[in-house]
């Protein structure tokens, strides 16, 4: 399965005054000036360069004000280095390595991140991946989504971690903090591909990659909902992009969430809880997966993170507080 990447890098800035009445392409060597212009035409034709939030072209004039943004590729794997960081663990063999990854950590290197990254803890916590696309890492999580990964140490388990993916054999479930609340769960069946304006967006498109996502209500508030959601696909952004899509986002999306919402007469704790989580509502609680070559059953779950287990305390109290 090839599972479609976003890069968490993403550089932004102001077209300067002084360039008004020039061209777009002329013009971006200016703003990102250790790229050259051949790079950022490249990038500009890729739709990985937007114009105040829409993909623009390159002989577009600009004006002076307007915000530009650069969405970095991922480095080559060749050009990742090993990194002495520690690696929160939770199982290790000699051919896979389950990692609870904390909220903040991006999985691989970009053009501006080259380092720091789990997949250069990787290469230094197990040397023997540095063979292996992406540093053995088969499924990835965004930049603030915590929780539970599996990485392939030796290219057989690659290999075969690859087919269970595809075959919907891997088990994933997360827990979402949602704006709203569904009645029931359910499934949503809906394509995912690029934004069609805006790169740095995935989107519910018809000419999408074929996305299933199953959820259940696990705890009702008085206006949001914490979710089981369970993954039969891997597509970028994938739970993200299917709440948002069926109108319950992930409370503190930057991406897909929209505006702040509250229920009536607030709890002012629950004002400043939800203004101050600054990522997205998203953990990746619990794996289960047959071991690659001993096909043993195997799984595993992550304590909820401090900073998701307070929003829910305050969702809980301000709910109490209107009973």
């Amino acid at each position: 399965m090839t599972l479609e990447e976003a890069s968490d890098e993403v550089l932004t800035a102001t077209v300067s005054e002084a360039s008004s009445g020039e061209r777009l392409d002329k013009v971006l060597p200016q703003i990102f000036p250790p790229y050259s212009r051949s790079q950022l035409q490249a990038w500009l034709k890729e739709g990985r360069v937007t114009l105040d939030g829409s993909i623009p072209a390159g002989r577009l004039m600009v004006y002076g004000g307007e915000v530009v943004s650069l969405e970095m590729p991922p480095l080559p794997v060749l050009d990742w280095l090993p990194e002495l960081i520690p690696i929160p663990v939770v199982y290790e063999d000699s051919d896979i390595a389950v990692i609870d990854k904390p909220a903040g950590w991006v999985v691989h290197p970009g053009a501006g991140n080259p380092s720091g990254t789990l997949a250069n803890a990787l290469l230094h916590r197990f040397p023997q991946v540095t063979g292996l696309p992406r540093a053995g890492i088969v499924h990835r999580l965004d930049k603030d989504t915590s929780g539970l990964l599996v990485v392939a140490l030796t290219e057989a388990a690659r290999t075969e971690l690859i087919r269970a993916l595809e075959a919907r054999e891997i088990k994933r479930e997360y827990l979402a903090v949602v704006n709203g609340c569904p009645i029931t769960g359910g499934t949503v069946d809906a394509p995912i591909g690029r934004h069609p304006k805006n790169r740095l967006k995935m989107a519910v498109t018809e000419r999408g990659r074929p996305a299933l996502t199953d959820y259940r209500v696990k705890e009702r508030f008085r206006g949001h909902g914490l979710l089981a959601v369970s993954l039969q696909t891997g597509r970028t952004h994938q739970i993200r992009v299917h709440m948002s899509h069926v109108g319950f986002p992930l409370v503190g999306d930057p991406l897909y969430g929209g505006r702040l919402q509250l229920p009536p007469k607030p709890d002012p704790k629950l004002i400043t809880a939800l203004e101050q989580f600054s990522r997205q509502a998203l953990h990746a609680r619990a794996l289960a997966l047959h071991h690659p070559v001993t096909q043993e059953p195997l799984g595993w779950e992550s304590p909820v993170p401090a900073d998701l287990t307070e929003l829910l305390r305050t969702l809980a109290t301000d709910s109490e507080s209107q009973r």
